[in-house]
């Protein structure tokens, strides 16, 4: 009888560490992915400022930091405001910034996604991919996209909630010469 108690607390203990050292190689691939970063290197200096900026703001949507949105989305405002032909977007980036409520914030941030969209397909990329990714449950079905400097989804639209909810639908590569 000892000698079967000994062995099932030997059992148990490997399993339990097999189940720590899992959860550690896990955690280390998690760290190694995060490392290998997608840099890009766009032509127009301007555009350049204005994608992080609303990158900025996508991640502090995916975190579901309205606080720091507000502040990411004021930033974008003014950067639009001042590239001509984006004074509407502007004011896009304006209403997310003015506003505490995720829900709002994520409502704006689809509308300024499809015209920042539109403004990096116009523009050379010398270095790297940007991803046009898609969640179709976003705005109660009728979907919404965003750009990612990341293969990996991290939605925007619901965070935690449904952090990997949606798929890549476009790659935007840089133009080889």
């Amino acid at each position: 009888m000892k000698r079967i108690l000994g062995i099932a607390a030997l059992v148990l203990l490997m399993a339990c560490n097999q189940k720590n050292k899992s959860a550690e190689l896990k955690n280390a691939v998690n760290a190694d992915s995060s490392k290998t970063k997608n840099d890009i290197t766009i032509n127009d200096s301007q555009k350049s400022v204005i994608f992080y900026q609303y990158e900025d703001l996508k991640n502090n949507l995916v975190k579901s930091d309205a606080a720091a949105a507000q502040k990411s989305a004021s930033t974008l405002k003014v950067s639009l405001a001042g590239f001509k032909g984006c004074e509407l977007t502007a004011e896009i980036a304006e209403k997310i910034a003015s506003t505490g409520d995720i829900v709002s914030q994520r409502k704006n941030f689809t509308v300024l996604s499809a015209d920042l969209i539109a403004l990096i397909k116009n523009t050379i990329i010398d270095k790297g991919v940007i991803y046009v990714q898609h969640c179709p449950m976003a705005n109660k079905g009728d979907g919404g996209d965003w750009l990612s400097t990341e293969k990996e989804i991290k939605n925007p639209y619901y965070g935690e909630e449904m952090l990997e909810c949606g798929r890549i639908v476009e790659e935007i590569k840089a133009k080889r010469n």
